[in-house]
């Protein structure tokens, strides 16, 4: 195609856009809040995601050795729990420093002088899983290590986060495939609607010649460009209102805070996949609606 075609074609779709305003907006409109429902349950499910990882990094498997377990028992062991797969953290902990901890905690009781002589507490190994849904498996292969005595993991509350994350990411992806479709209802039946209003001029330039592309083209520019124009409408007000939640998360910190680590997702990794998928989709759906909506007008 040469380009004065090109840009010819590209001022034909343009010049569409003015000339159904009404139907634009309207189109633009409805993609827009989809865009903006898809946006709020991917940053949902990534803070979703990003809460059970800190969760799961904190709650620590403790795996107890025997009161009589000698130093090569120990050693063997640790050896053999570190080489565990998917434990990324392993820090032991001798019976004089559990004591000294406590001693520590426990203010006004002095448990050192108490227990100096008779040591009440095992030695143990504070094991990190690198994923909460592993650590019963991995819980079940300490037990297994010569000399360990008992193995307590968080297994209820590593469940309940994991079916947690695993029903959010189910809901968020039926939440995107739904508004995918209602979207790809509507910009198809804005082009329809444009389309049947010009299918005598679309008939007349086949028959004097002009193919396909050269009639599709137009309508392809309408709908990509309206359907980049709501991607940058919903790419601010997405990344604007993430923004400001963010900031107003930091500055006021609950429960559920500290629960996330103090802060949810920075803005700085995640705007990059606001922007480029509502781009892509904003293409890619207004593609779809252009291809599929002029086809059958085409047949002369």
């Amino acid at each position: 195609m040469r380009f004065s075609s090109f840009t010819y074609l590209v001022g034909q779709g343009l010049h569409n856009l003015r000339a159904n305003r009404l139907m634009t907006f309207a189109s633009m409109g409805v993609l827009t809040v989809c865009m903006l429902l898809i946006g709020a349950a991917y940053l949902l499910g990534a803070n979703i995601d990003a809460m059970v990882e800190y969760i799961g990094d904190q709650n620590e498997t403790i795996v107890y050795m025997r009161l009589d377990a000698t130093e090569e028992q120990i050693a063997a062991a640790d050896s053999a729990i570190r080489s565990t797969e998917h434990v990324v953290g392993v820090t032991y902990q001798s019976p004089q420093e559990v004591l000294t901890y406590w001693d520590e905690q426990l203010e006004g009781i002095d448990l050192e002088a108490s227990f100096a002589s008779d040591n009440p507490f095992y030695p143990n190994y504070i094991v990190v899983v690198d994923n909460p849904d592993n650590i019963e498996a991995v819980s079940q292969q300490l037990e297994l290590i010569d000399g360990v005595d008992d193995v307590r993991a968080p297994l209820e509350l590593s469940k309940v986060f994991v079916s947690l994350q695993t029903a959010v990411s189910y809901a968020c992806y039926a939440v995107v495939i739904v508004l995918a479709v209602v979207s790809i209802v509507v910009i198809n039946n804005t082009i329809k609607i444009t389309v049947f209003n010009r299918r005598k001029e679309i008939g007349i330039m086949k028959l004097v010649g002009a193919t396909n592309g050269f009639i599709r083209f137009p309508f392809f520019v309408e709908g990509v460009t309206s359907g980049l124009i709501a991607a940058a409408i919903a790419s601010g007000v997405v990344c604007g209102a993430y923004y400001a939640l963010c900031r107003w998360y930091a500055e006021n910190p609950t429960n559920l805070s500290q629960m996330m680590g103090g802060q949810l997702v920075p803005l700085q990794d995640v705007w990059y996949v606001i922007v480029g998928g509502f781009a892509l989709l904003g293409f890619v759906l207004c593609g779809i609606g252009t291809a599929t909506s002029i086809r059958k007008h085409l047949n002369v």
